[in-house]
């Protein structure tokens, strides 16, 4: 695929690193770099899946699927960028529920009148989201009902193990009690007949992709700052819109290229299972990192995250319960992603300007004496 040519850029950010070039373009470079790494963990953790059989594949599969964003985010928590890292936890939510889901009808539904679904398993996903993101909307209304501040950061560290707990239940629920409710329709490949060098192969790929995915995001999280500061991007947007597509590069290929096939439950449990999963595990594994950082992050949102998280989740169900889907339907849902993207690129002022009232209001006060 053509995504393997951009495996180039993964030596050349290693070799700007070294000669500490221009924060700008070491962040271009290396979000270049992320997106064939990202695509490579997610073939190589879906190959071993299939040595594992469908219990443990899907465990893992369900573990691993966020990690370029488990990454990612965490070495940019650890750089003190919180309010980044908040935003890109909506952003995930937000790409997987209407970008990635929206061009996986797209696709999908453009040689075709419609495709189906198993309206019961997306139903209970819809239901499933919808209830993790009360539980990330709750600190925000807490907030906003003029409760004391000091209040905050225990309350998200106290809702992160409610949903953290929630997913490990829903693990519980698909995996094992009742399995047989989402189980593949196509049957599973023998597991065992795979060589033992093979599956040596297949470790052995996703460690060193796993190391150099490590190393590129550092890169890239080290010219985050400065980069956003470059650009006049205000954090919000950096987080939902930058963070959180590189951190669903891997979701984004596998949904389109499912739909394609017309295999829209899988490209269902792609975007929407991806989407859940960034509620339920990497938003309160991130607020556990910060804790064990001293990186302190909370589940405060802004209203306006809060309302697009709670207008998407509204959107997506409405055009599931039906277990169909068509190409216009995705396109309104793509059309959705990018009328909350300019919305989020102006909603904030860019960080420069903020320190543009400093000189006027010394001024004044010097007219004055």
């Amino acid at each position: 695929m053509y995504l393997k040519t951009l495996l180039v850029f993964v030596p050349i950010t290693i070799v700007l690193k070294l000669m500490q070039v221009d924060d700008l373009v070491l962040f271009a470079v290396s979000c270049l770099a992320i997106v064939p790494l990202a695509d490579q963990l997610a073939k190589s953790t879906e190959r071993l899946a299939e040595f594992l059989g469908p219990t443990l594949g899907g465990l893992l599969n369900a573990t691993l699927g966020n990690a370029p964003e488990l990454i990612i985010g965490g070495l940019a928590l650890s750089k003190g960028l919180a309010n980044v890292v908040k935003s890109s936890v909506i952003g995930s939510i937000l790409m997987n529920l209407l970008l990635l889901l929206g061009l996986s009808m797209l696709v999908g539904g453009a040689k075709r009148v419609r495709q189906t679904f198993n309206s019961s398993a997306a139903g209970m996903s819809a239901a499933l989201l919808t209830l993790a993101s009360i539980g990330l909307i709750v600190p925000a209304l807490v907030h906003h009902a003029d409760t004391s501040p000091g209040a905050q950061r225990p309350l998200s560290l106290e809702i992160s193990v409610v949903l953290f707990l929630m997913y490990l239940l829903s693990l519980l629920f698909t995996m094992f009690t009742h399995r047989q409710l989402f189980a593949k329709a196509e049957p599973q490949e023998h597991a065992d007949t795979a060589p033992k060098s093979e599956k040596l192969k297949v470790l052995g790929v996703l460690l060193v992709t796993a190391i150099c995915l490590a190393y590129i995001s550092e890169v890239m999280t080290d010219a985050l700052d400065p980069a956003i500061e470059k650009l006049h991007l205000n954090e919000t947007f950096a987080g939902i819109i930058v963070l959180g597509s590189l951190g669903n590069v891997a979701q984004l290929i596998a949904a389109v290229r499912f739909a394609k096939a017309d295999k829209m439950d899988l490209a269902m449990g792609t975007t929407v299972g991806a989407a859940t999963q960034a509620a339920l595990a990497v938003a309160p594994i991130l607020v556990f990192a910060g804790l064990l950082l001293g990186k302190p992050m909370d589940l405060e949102f802004s209203i306006f995250e809060v309302i697009a998280l709670t207008l998407s989740v509204l959107v997506v169900g409405q055009f599931t319960r039906d277990g169909e889907s068509t190409w216009m339907e995705g396109a309104m849902l793509v059309g959705v992603y990018v009328i909350f993207a300019l919305g989020f690129y102006f909603i904030d002022p860019p960080s420069p300007s903020a320190a543009t009232p400093t000189p006027a209001v010394s001024s004044s006060a010097d007219g004055d004496n």
